[in-house]
């Protein structure tokens, strides 16, 4: 096989997606992965969620900065670093992002991505199996599906929204996201269906396309023009060239960071951590944004949370049932239903999301409670803080200073004040009245302003998603790097394909917005037409001026 046509760094969600388009056009693709195999229960089964994303084998293991406004906490940042990438280590929650993010994103200068021209592209890479409707694809290589909701706890917690007084959707990622309902994810016969089992097993067949071990250390130009990425495997350097183009998928932490070491960046700090600059792009790095969220939790007063499976025995016993069987509850990553609602009258769109989950239990696999338990996540969607990923000197194995700036700007405090207002009274309706035992976390004394700022502070984590790192917009911005076909500014032969491109952090969980831009990437780089936009425009709740939630 001769020099690639084209070269992508990062086998994650949109560089597999991207891959196996190209190839399946035609294309000689290079695609370029640090980590290794993702074979094995730890990332296949759904339930095992926990476990690869605080394995060193499978995630980048970064933090960021001490958070000036969380008491100088340093949060885990995980990063795939695995074929699939954050795919392969995620909660395989799918959530497409409300029709109103994209319509920002084209007001921000990020011409031809309104939703009108995204959705073709959410519709081309699912199957959806639960939900079927207009908005909705069914013959994409994503399977997208919904859990059992045979516990309880799921469907009581959906009535309980009803009964607070919001709305229940049918289909969150279909005409209307606002309201409580069932959960998708990206799981299928059992098994999390990544970016690699979805793309790029199904593109590695075709023979055109070649996955190349190593970690790209810096892209290799021919004056203004990118030529090939240079990578570091086995002790060795090597060059690895593109006939036709660069593409970046290497995650909004790894994707500036490798385009400030190929000296594409704010040229001062280039200069300071020893990079010479090719072009001063300011907007490299800047912008960086994520989801925050808490957990509240309540003790259950029936014995049918998942803590009886909670032990050693218990998870032997999922675990063998599920590699006999493929099903029970290791086939599920057990987040069934949940929740968008605004959190005040004059919102125009869902800004605070829900994740239910019938165990109190951290990401990190850790109980909080020791006995039959229950939980929501909770958290803004769109805080108004604004971070940076920056150098951390010019060794390309150094990791990169992560400064989030978590909940820097006044509005997150009130913002979360009102998740958890919100939350406590929608679990205080009669459908959870039969489960609802004592409250956990924040516990019933955290009451004040104070005393809920305090307690976000101390227990608020990262939903991790971060986002925003190589903005999307118009080529005349100064502090854009990329231009709506995702070109960078200022050179030519050179992308970025990834969730960095975000002008501004979409509702819900990045992984589904991730995966499309790396199929609508591939149509803006194959020039061969855009698919044709949709005129399915979303269905929006009625009297949201004046109105918090609908009238009943």
């Amino acid at each position: 096989m001769s020099n690639a046509e084209y070269v992508i760094i990062g086998a994650g969600s949109a560089g597999c997606a991207l891959a196996y388009r190209l190839v399946m056009a035609g294309c000689r693709v290079d695609l370029i992965e640090y980590g290794g195999t993702d074979a094995g229960p730890f990332i296949q089964m759904p339930a095992a969620l926990s476990y690869p994303m605080n394995m060193s084998r499978y995630d980048w293991g970064f933090m960021s900065e001490p958070e000036p406004n969380l008491g100088g906490r340093r949060l885990v940042t995980p990063r795939g670093k695995v074929i699939g990438g954050s795919s392969s280590i995620n909660g395989m929650v799918f959530v497409r992002g409300h029709a109103c993010d994209y319509d920002h994103w084209r007001d921000a200068g990020a011409a031809g991505w309104s939703y009108a021209d995204v959705l073709p592209y959410f519709i081309r890479m699912e199957n959806s199996h639960s939900a079927v409707s207009d908005y909705r694809g069914t013959s994409g290589p994503l399977h997208v599906t919904r859990g059992p909701r045979k516990n309880p706890l799921f469907n009581a917690f959906i009535r309980a929204g009803r009964e607070a007084g919001y709305p229940v959707t049918d289909d969150y990622n279909g005409a209307q996201q606002e309201g409580f309902g069932a959960m998708e994810a990206t799981i299928w016969e059992g098994r999390r269906w990544s970016a690699a089992n979805a793309y790029l097993r199904p593109a590695l067949k075709t023979g055109l396309l070649r996955l190349r071990r190593g970690l790209a250390t810096r892209i290799l130009f021919d004056g203004h023009r990118a030529i090939g990425v240079e990578i570091r495997a086995g002790g060795k350097t090597q060059a690895v060239h593109a006939a036709r183009e660069v593409i970046v998928s290497a995650s909004s932490i790894n994707t500036p960071k490798l385009l400030m070491l190929s000296g594409i960046g704010p040229a001062d700090h280039l200069r300071e951590n020893g990079v010479a600059p090719l072009i001063d792009r300011p907007g490299v790095g800047a912008n960086l944004q994520d989801h925050m969220e808490v957990y509240i939790q309540f003790r259950s007063l029936e014995p049918v949370t998942l803590y009886s499976h909670y032990n050693l025995w218990g998870k032997g016993s999922i675990g063998a049932q599920w590699m006999a069987t493929g099903q029970g509850l290791g086939a599920s990553n057990q987040f069934e239903s949940c929740g968008f609602i605004r959190s005040r009258p004059g919102v125009e769109y869902p800004d605070i999301q829900y994740h239910f989950l019938p165990l109190a239990v951290r990401y990190d696999g850790r109980a909080s409670a020791e006995g039959h338990g229950f939980q929501v996540h909770v958290g803004p969607m769109r805080s108004k803080s604004r971070g940076s990923v920056r150098l951390n000197g010019a060794d390309p194995q150094a990791a990169p200073r992560i400064r989030f700036n978590y909940m820097s700007h006044p509005d997150d405090w009130t913002e979360f004040r009102a998740c958890l207002r919100l939350t406590r009274e929608i679990f205080a309706q009669p459908a959870m009245s039969p489960y609802r035992g004592p409250e956990i976390q924040p516990g019933e004394s955290v009451q004040t302003d104070a005393q809920i700022d305090a307690f976000i502070r101390d227990h608020a984590e990262s939903a991790f998603h971060p986002c925003g790192t190589a903005r999307m917009g118009r080529a005349d911005d100064p502090l854009a790097v990329v231009d709506p076909e995702l070109r960078v500014i200022g050179v030519e032969g050179l992308r970025v394909a990834d969730s960095s491109i975000f002008p501004r952090i979409t509702n819900g969980n990045i992984n589904a917005p991730s995966i499309m831009t790396g199929e609508k990437a591939a149509d803006h780089i194959l020039g061969q037409g855009m698919l044709s936009p949709s005129d399915l425009g979303p269905r929006m709740v009625p009297d949201w001026e004046r109105l918090q939630r609908p009238a009943s």
